[in-house]
């Protein structure tokens, strides 16, 4: 089977795409044959050696796929051949086949379809833990959202949404803005053009952003902190920008504010059941058309320099998907 290799560390031009070994399922272990398979920014960490994990060389990237069950190992009584489903992981996914532990296995629902499944674990699932749990956002607060047009970014703004919350989408320009504001009921925020703070606190009348939902970093964190209102939260998703901000405490303190980190990954690994919930959760609202998962490119999987470059570039619109059947 093809699949993409990482031999050494470093940019996606270090990848190999190269024949392999032909997999069998082992005890607790499913078999898939992936259809799609979704890049997101953790991918170009992971293949850098920088992630939070640092996977053995050699190694098959990709966190996460869509596809259907080929064989199960023994042990595993939940899924069957011909099953779709959903896997995710920190790495395996962009491969013609996949072995995963059934815990990194969900069912993909009938409605959605591959392309759109292979984006959505961790995207949706970030978003969702982080404004559910972490943050506790309530219907009625308001939301400011950095990197709106990014994957896990447009994913938060249209739960926040669905949650009930005025959201602010905040983008770096007015291409970005209008994928991030397509229905027109999030309000437009252009941090290359306006200062984050003056314009959040002009479109909160003063009052400031309840929630701010950063993956992106650098200087635009410390203007987003203190443009939140009193008793805001303060959640900490990533740094697409490449620079980990340094946050003057003391702004928490006149605020009563809370800086939360997201681990979405760790989280789901200690608290599996939750996890569980909170996907068949969002599989319900997009069943019901409260969610709009947009998959914005397709690339073959020996695109994988284009395709990756437009995440280190900053220029993702959604999610970047490979499609491993066309």
């Amino acid at each position: 089977m093809r699949a993409l290799l990482c031999k050494e560390f470093g940019p996606a031009e270090k990848l190999v795409l190269a024949d392999v070994a032909e997999l069998r399922p082992g005890a607790g272990e499913v078999l898939i044959d992936n259809y799609a398979a979704g890049l997101n920014f953790p991918d170009t960490l992971a293949i850098a050696g920088t992630y939070q994990f640092r996977p053995e060389l050699p190694f098959i990237p990709g966190s996460e796929a869509a596809g259907v069950v080929l064989d199960v190992g023994e042990g595993v009584d939940e899924f069957r051949p011909g099953d779709r489903v959903i896997s995710s992981g920190i790495c395996g996914a962009f491969a013609e086949q996949q072995c995963k532990p059934v815990s990194e296995v969900i069912a993909l629902p009938d409605t959605m379809p591959f392309a759109t499944g292979a984006g959505f674990a961790i995207a949706y699932g970030t978003s969702y833990y982080a404004l559910k749990q972490c943050a506790k956002l309530q219907a009625g607060e308001t939301l400011l959202v950095l990197g709106a047009a990014g994957g896990v970014g447009l994913a938060a703004v249209d739960i926040g949404l669905a949650m009930g919350a005025t959201v602010i989408a905040a983008a770096s320009s007015e291409e970005k803005l209008n994928v991030a504001c397509a229905d027109g009921r999030a309000l437009r925020l252009n941090y290359s053009e306006r200062s984050l703070k003056d314009e959040v606190k002009a479109l909160t009348g003063g009052k400031g952003a309840d929630v701010v939902y950063d993956p992106v970093g650098g200087d635009l964190s410390e203007q987003a902190l203190r443009a939140t209102a009193w008793g805001g939260r303060f959640l900490v998703v990533g740094f697409a920008s490449g620079t980990i901000p340094r946050i003057p405490l003391n702004l928490t303190l006149l605020k009563n504010n809370a800086i939360m980190g997201v681990f979405y990954g760790a989280w789901a690994q200690r608290e599996p059941a939750t996890y569980r919930r909170n996907m068949a959760e969002l599989f319900a609202l997009f069943e019901a058309q409260k969610l709009h998962p947009l998959v914005s490119q397709e690339f073959k999987l020996e695109q994988y320099r284009e395709a990756f470059s437009v995440l280190t570039d900053r220029r993702a619109k959604g999610k970047i998907i490979f499609n491993l059947k066309n």
